[in-house]
């Protein structure tokens, strides 16, 4: 009953969490557009973002109890914590500059083809190699997305190579944000606050640069319209707390439930864009939309199988593939000395134990003993012609014997 209770308990937990994280990203990204559309200066609302992130994380960090992070050397800080701060900023200013230009369902659109750089983007970093059902389920993106670019009736060029630029930015962010959270220990709300710390840093000379004297000038500005103040503040607010929904709902899920869960989320976003932005769509638009979102789904389904068939494909590897395999007969071997097997079957010998580093010592004794020494002992419990070599069992060395 108790366990009903505590699985109930934590369903529950998940299902008000994602409710709040589709409710909380959908209004980000409407409000972002109504920013953008009265306010066209991305850079000022991603620079709106990024102090968000910097002013609020510390101390409501501090309050939940989230622990401080390691220490990180400066030779690892400059080769992955800056790149990632840099990237960070750039996806961010990109992502904005495509719902400035487009739709939001249709930068949301663009951006389900994140896989797609996700697969390209390890292969040539990382080296790694995915599964053909990992491969096909890219092509209904790719197709869906092509759909609805074909059949947007607001497109413009530079809104979807943004949209792109984006979407592969928050690749790169994926692909080195696990790296560093494996490789550091660091908590990942506190890389988060690293990450948007230093990227206000990085991207403060670039905005006073483009942007700040042409904000200045703007009637919202000089006016001093609450209402673009107001909405920048809230824009910022609901940034911030999507980024630790995100978190937070990736750290009590399964890594298919949260790519589940991601995708249903940017299905909800569109959804609520269409309903209250009213931005005019074809109902072929909308297959496309469908499929390309459908697309996601199969891949992160196609990556979860893959990942959990791997392991039990590599727990025994060998070259040779004519292995016979011979029983142990005699469990001794396993738990009775503290020593580990040798096998003298390639030089004629017999099987025995070496113990402390000793000498070897013939397990079996009397008759049993010199009917060992003339031929092979059964004492093996992997063997073949080729030889034997020597593996643990539960983190102890020389207990079992394969080839």
């Amino acid at each position: 009953m108790a366990v009903d209770k505590t699985a109930t308990r934590q369903m529950m937990t998940i299902t008000f969490l994602c409710i709040l994280w589709y409710v909380v990203s959908s209004s980000n990204n409407v409000i972002g557009k109504m920013i953008l559309s009265e306010f066209p200066y991305p850079m000022t609302v991603t620079m709106v973002q990024l102090t968000s992130i910097t002013v609020y994380s510390g101390p409501f960090f501090n309050l939940w109890g989230v622990r401080k992070y390691v220490d990180i050397s400066w030779r690892y800080y400059f080769k992955f914590i800056v790149p990632l701060a840099l990237g960070k900023f750039m996806a961010s200013v990109t992502s904005h500059i495509s719902i400035w230009k487009v739709p939001v369902s249709y930068a949301h659109t663009v951006k389900a083809t994140m896989p797609l750089f996700t697969v390209i983007l390890s292969r040539i970093i990382l080296r790694e190699r995915q599964t053909k059902a990992v491969y096909l389920s890219l092509v209904p993106i790719i197709v869906g997305v092509g759909i609805a670019t074909l059949t947007e009736l607001s497109f413009d060029m530079v809104g979807l190579i943004s949209a792109l630029l984006a979407t592969m930015g928050f690749s790169l962010q994926n692909i080195f944000s696990k790296k560093v959270l494996k490789e550091t220990g660091v908590h990942h709300l506190r890389l988060l606050h690293i990450l948007g710390r230093l990227a206000l840093f990085m991207f403060l000379p670039v905005w006073i640069y483009f942007d700040l004297f042409s904000v200045m000038k703007h009637p919202a500005i000089t006016t001093g319209d609450y209402r673009v103040i107001a909405l920048l503040f809230t824009d910022g607010v609901l940034n911030w707390l999507q980024n630790i929904l995100a978190f937070s709902v990736l750290s009590i899920v399964t890594p298919l439930t949260y790519a589940v869960a991601s995708a249903s989320k940017r299905i909800f976003v569109i959804a609520i864009s269409l309903f209250i932005l009213g931005n005019p769509v074809t109902w072929v638009n909308i297959f496309g939309m469908l499929v390309a979102i459908m697309g996601v789904l199969c891949y992160n389904r196609a990556k979860y199988f893959s990942r959990h068939q791997q392991p039990k494909e590599t727990i025994l590897p060998y070259t040779n593939n004519n292995i016979k395999y011979q029983t142990l007969e005699d469990t001794t071997l396993l738990n009775g000395k503290n020593g580990f097997v040798s096998n003298g079957m390639a030089n004629g010998g017999t099987a025995s134990y070496f113990q402390n580093g000793g000498p070897p010592a013939h397990h079996a004794s009397g008759a049993n003993n010199s009917s060992s020494s003339s031929g092979t002992n059964s004492n093996l419990l992997l063997s073949n012609s080729n030889g034997v070599h020597l593996t643990t069992v539960n983190g102890s060395p020389n207990k079992l014997l394969f080839v």
